[in-house]
């Protein structure tokens, strides 16, 4: 990840994508990342989502941080590719949560996440040396048509490492949205966000 793992420095939004190529050695490199423009936190007349993967028997596959480096890599670059943009993500070592929307001429979720996924088991494996290995179980997607119940999610999503113990606030997570999202929305949209209530916010996250 080419952030600074110790503070909460990120790159900015680059001006074009550059998908990985499919055969990269990812013990040399490191996929490039589309990282995603300011929030908007609001809903629109477009499609949001909140979807939640694991991986098959919730096996800790992505337990390095060189394999969440590619994970979330490729989670964010693909979603550049195929027209979503993403606002709020957390990549763990078995599972993923993001929020995210269809801008206009995006392609379906399905086809973004069924890309995501194969590319991502593809180049894992590649990785760890093994062949034909299943990674991904299945995934769960909630369209959002309420506000609060989209600004919860949002804060849901950033808190989420928090959750799982991995950090003591969420903008210490390296492979999350938080510091991201405190870098680039308006301090009204990050207190806004941040103060909406998590605990009876109902996520598949038994991981």
């Amino acid at each position: 990840m080419p952030a600074d793992h110790d503070g909460f420095l990120t790159p900015q939004p680059p001006t074009t994508l550059s998908l990985p190529p499919p055969l990269a050695d990812l013990s040399q490199h490191r996929p490039p990342k589309g990282w995603p423009h300011a929030p908007v936190h609001r809903l629109t007349g477009h499609g949001v989502f909140i979807v939640t993967a694991g991986t098959l028997y919730k096996h800790f596959l992505f337990d390095t941080p060189a394999k969440r480096d590619l994970l979330e890599g490729l989670l964010l670059s693909y979603a550049e590719h195929f027209g979503w943009q993403l606002e709020a993500w957390a990549v763990l070592a078995n599972h993923y949560h993001f929020v995210g929307r269809d801008t206009r001429g995006a392609a379906d979720l399905r086809t973004y996440l069924t890309k995501f996924h194969s590319e991502s088991a593809r180049q894992l494996n590649r990785l760890d040396g093994v062949e034909g290995r299943p990674v991904w179980y299945q995934f769960r997607d909630t369209r959002l048509t309420y506000q609060h119940a989209y600004l919860a999610r949002l804060n849901y999503v950033h808190q989420n490492p928090v959750k799982h113990g991995l950090v003591r606030v969420a903008n210490e997570y390296p492979w999350g949205s938080a510091a991201w999202f405190e870098r680039t929305a308006s301090p009204a949209q990050v207190k806004t966000v941040y103060r909406m209530k998590i605990d009876r916010v109902r996520v598949v996250d038994d991981f």
